[in-house]
């Protein structure tokens, strides 16, 4: 797949996952700094990765929070916790995945984690009342 068509499938993926308004701010707060990297991510991780036919969109995202838990990336873990919203990953698959990372990657990376989705799924649930 071109360049182009990697980096237009990411888009639609990207915003699938994370939606129009995160995509819209990251596009509007891009720089020359960091435009080849945003365009890296596009196509590599949205294009390339998250477009695969292998694994749904909640596989994906249930991997993606226990391996950002797991390396303690906080603020891309709430960002994934957000997007479950998106991908069909609801709170008990968050749960589940953080169980995983307290037995593998240790319980500190996981009370972070819970800590970090119970904020952000609180959020989501006053935001919908």
């Amino acid at each position: 797949m071109s360049d182009d068509k990697l980096f237009e499938q990411g888009m639609v993926t990207r915003r699938a996952v994370l939606g129009d308004d995160h995509v819209n701010r990251a596009k509007a707060l891009t720089t020359s700094l960091d435009d080849d990297f945003q365009t890296f991510i596009t196509q590599g991780a949205w294009g390339s990765v998250w477009s695969r036919p292998g694994l749904s969109k909640r596989e994906r995202s249930i991997v993606t929070l226990a391996l950002l838990a797991a390396l303690g990336h906080e603020d891309e873990f709430a960002m994934h916790v957000r997007a479950t919203a998106n991908t069909g990953a609801d709170a008990n698959d968050i749960k589940e995945a953080l169980l995983h990372v307290a037995v593998y990657a240790g319980v500190p990376a996981a009370n972070s984690a819970f800590k970090i989705a119970k904020q952000e799924l609180a959020k989501r649930q006053e935001a919908a009342q």
